[in-house]
């Protein structure tokens, strides 16, 4: 996968395009949310071809054009499809008595030892098209649930040969072929569905697997619950966690390349009554790279949101429950501003995400680096930008208030169901009225709604009772075409595919800070806040029915 951020360099060192074409490119990245590729190929600069080749030369692997390729059934056969769409890797030919596999990028010293052990071949890396390797990888290498059957008939197999302890011993069953490769079939597949988590659920006669998919638990096929210790003794051993202790809860992380790009995985294991319960975390980089109109951001709101993240000081406060997407909102924005002339730092508990420019410090509690320790240190290290997880206590609080105070911008979340409670929050924690009046320049509430799944979307029309029960707008009611998913297998049957943000942005205006001062209650703070301009998360949600992205059930269910 073409490394985005360097390739302009690569171009430009390699004499492929000018100064001049190269900042043409970046403003058209910028305006237009288009890929370096992408630029490049509509301003008529480079066809991605010659850009791959480029690539290539720079990674120090031979390049092909694989459009005239003709497929070797046996060839095909001898790399398992689970390792092909992990690794994005694909069989050419033998040459010379090397196997030449075509790759996307450069493969690590350690898959290349981990594949010449498996393929039992000296091995060539080939650099292809990356969209043209997908394609062929798809085509002949498909993951489906027949891959899962196999890997079954493998597992059984196994035991055969080699008796109870292929399952009994969880540790030496964990390192078996068939175990390695369900496990990962399961990690691949989470990724391909967009999901956020999966559950390894032991319960008395079976062992479930679910994937969580725009926030709702869908089960995956059933593993038979003799398999149970060794695929989550194989998820203990990936995430380097102690596979003897089953008696305490235990943390751990995966970080593996999937599909061309780099996966993490926070690992989380609790002891339950038939067995440990085993949730991972999915975390993909390219889900916070996002802009923010992908996020959900549209119309006023965008722009509002987008002149606050460009103030030079203050506070910004975004408010939600776990899993609201608050996390995804951030990281966008700190894209948005992250430029090499600003420094950014921040302090999270975990870190979730690696973002590349920007300096990022993770909570360690036990040794005294809790928020406010952590903030206190970032204070000395002259940023502009500031990040800090979580505003939970007074310390935290009161250090961020006074960053914001001299001069710095400070992004944070608060747990408050609202925008305007989020002031009330800090009253409580004992910040003082005018320190919060005299630092924040917004809050902002937000949920995450399913969006209808493009692929069955249709035209409806609610009843009015409906319409009334709801409070939705009458006059836009009238005007607007409703849409709903009739569901199919794209969606799983459920109508929608893929979520949205909905906000609550309040904006701190004068009316507002005298409020604040006069330490009035959340709800006369809210009247204030409508007054002026804000939509409520509710209102918000109906925004995007009117323009045929979810639901009024979706919006109702989450607002």
């Amino acid at each position: 996968m073409i490394d985005t951020a360097e390739i302009l360099k690569i171009l430009l060192r390699q004499g492929r395009i000018t100064e001049e074409q190269a900042e043409s490119v970046q403003t058209a990245m910028e305006a237009e949310e288009k890929t370096p590729l992408m630029a490049l190929q509509d301003m008529g600069l480079l066809d991605e071809e010659v850009v791959y080749e480029s690539y290539a030369q720079h990674v120090g692997l031979p390049y092909e054009d694989i459009d005239s390729y003709s497929p070797d059934p046996d060839l095909i056969r001898r790399l398992d499809p689970i390792m092909a769409q992990q690794y994005q890797i694909f069989p050419l030919g033998f040459d010379n008595g090397f196997l030449k596999l075509a790759c996307a990028d450069f493969v690590d010293l350690k898959t290349q030892e981990d594949l010449r052990h498996i393929l039992e071949a000296n091995l060539d890396f080939i650099m292809v098209n990356s969209r043209k390797l997908s394609a062929l990888i798809d085509t002949f290498y498909a993951v489906a649930q027949e891959n899962l059957k196999d890997v079954m008939d493998e597992l059984q197999t196994v035991e055969e040969e080699k008796g109870d302890m292929a399952v009994a011993d969880e540790a030496a069953a964990a390192e078996q072929a068939p175990v390695i490769r369900l496990v990962n079939m399961l990690l691949m597949q989470s990724l391909k569905n967009k999901a956020s988590d999966i559950h390894f659920e032991p319960a008395e006669k079976e062992f479930n697997v679910r994937f969580r998919q725009d926030g709702i638990l869908v089960h995956q096929p059933k593993i038979p619950k003799k398999y149970q210790g060794a695929v989550l003794a194989r998820v203990k051993i990936m995430s380097a966690m102690d596979i003897s202790e089953k008696r305490v809860p235990q943390d751990g992380r995966i970080k593996m390349k999937m599909l061309g790009r780099e996966i993490d995985f926070r690992v989380s294991a609790l002891p339950a009554l038939y067995g440990e319960s085993i949730v991972l975390r999915l975390l993909d980089k390219a889900s916070v790279s996002l802009g923010l109109q992908q996020v959900g951001f549209i119309e006023d709101n965008l722009r509002i949101f987008n002149d606050l993240i460009r103030k030079p000081n203050g506070i910004i406060l975004v408010t939600g429950p776990t899993g609201s997407g608050k996390t995804t909102t951030l990281y966008s924005a700190l894209n948005e501003i992250n430029r090499p002339d600003r420094k950014i730092i921040t302090v999270e508990d975990p870190v979730e995400y690696q973002l590349d420019g920007i300096n990022q410090m993770q909570v360690n509690t036990p040794i005294g680096l809790t928020f406010g320790a952590g903030l206190r240190s970032i204070l000395r290290q002259s940023p502009d930008v500031i990040l800090v997880g979580e505003m939970r206590d007074l310390e935290t609080a009161s250090v961020g208030i006074r960053a914001a105070l001299t001069g710095h911008l400070v992004f944070s979340t608060l747990h408050t169901n609202d925008a305007p409670s989020s002031i009330t929050r800090l009253v409580d924690m004992g910040i003082s009225p005018f320190m919060i009046a005299s630092s924040l320049q917004a809050a902002m509430a937000q949920r995450l709604c399913r969006t209808i799944c493009k692929n069955c979307k249709q035209i409806y029309r609610p009843t009015e009772k409906i319409l009334k029960e709801v409070k939705f707008p009458v006059e836009v009611a009238e005007k607007i075409t409703f849409y709903k998913g009739a569901g199919c297998e794209t969606c799983n049957f459920t109508g929608y595919k893929g979520r949205t943000g909905i906000f609550e942005l309040m904006v701190i205006n004068e009316e507002i800070k005298e409020l604040i001062l006069q330490v009035k209650p959340s709800y006369v703070i809210a009247d204030a806040a409508r007054r002026n301009g804000m939509r409520s998360l509710r209102d918000d949600g109906f925004r995007k029915v009117a323009l045929g992205m979810t639901t009024i059930e979706e919006v109702v269910a989450n607002a």
